[in-house]
């Protein structure tokens, strides 16, 4: 389970700036006052899967460095998926947590396809984990998640232009700061089943929670 980046500590960053956040192609964040501005002028979509009016509402936080996230997401979320989401059961969203600047790059990348492609590249974030991670500079990761970007379809100019967004990077980072501070998440994976927060577990004791929570809504 992988501890995330506290507010405390990401605001800290963020009051200081310097190269920590710098974006792939050279735009750095200047500070947290700059963030909450940008929050006000750029909208951070949900992206979600599944029938919206399902009965039982599932919200995962994952980091897209967390080597147990990305088990999660072969072993455990496509049961979910099939038994669960595309039953019409369940609305499952996923939201992006923050443990390292790779972490917020893949954010911009993956959210660069558009609601329609953000899962496939999710899925290829994660299955590609412990190549484009464990690179040895910060340009081969650059790098590496373009690449990926453009195995989902995504042209070069689209990706440089989303992966230099210093602005959706600065919205990204406040509405990550909101979802700590209302959901209470401390780790990844973690999960919020219809208002109550869990830690990462076995798909078995996901589908006793999640079936109790569809018989309590019947």
């Amino acid at each position: 389970m992988k501890r995330i980046l506290t507010t405390a500590a990401l605001a800290a960053v963020l009051s200081a700036g310097g190269s920590w956040l710098a974006v792939p192609g050279g735009t750095t964040l200047p500070g947290a006052a700059s963030a909450q501005e940008a929050a006000e002028e750029v909208t951070v979509t949900d992206m979600t899967l599944g029938d919206p009016d399902a009965p039982v509402e599932v919200i995962e936080y994952g980091s897209f460095t967390c080597p147990h996230c990305a088990a999660f997401e072969e072993t455990v979320f496509p049961q979910i998926k099939e038994n669960y989401v595309d039953t019409g059961k369940v609305k499952f969203t996923f939201r992006e947590a923050y443990f390292n600047k790779f972490d917020m790059w893949a954010s911009l990348m993956a959210r660069c396809g558009g609601e329609m492609k953000y899962f496939g590249i999710v899925d290829m974030i994660y299955s590609g984990q412990d190549d484009w991670a464990r690179k040895g500079s910060e340009a081969e990761v650059a790098d590496a998640l373009r690449k990926i970007g453009r195995l989902a379809g995504i042209e070069n100019d689209a990706l440089d232009a989303c992966m230099s967004d210093g602005e959706q990077l600065k919205a990204l980072v406040t509405w990550y700061q909101a979802n700590v501070e209302k959901d209470g998440f401390n780790s990844t994976p973690s999960f919020v089943i219809d208002g109550e927060l869990y830690t990462n577990m076995s798909y078995s004791k996901f589908a006793e929670i999640l079936d109790e929570r569809v018989a309590a809504a019947e």
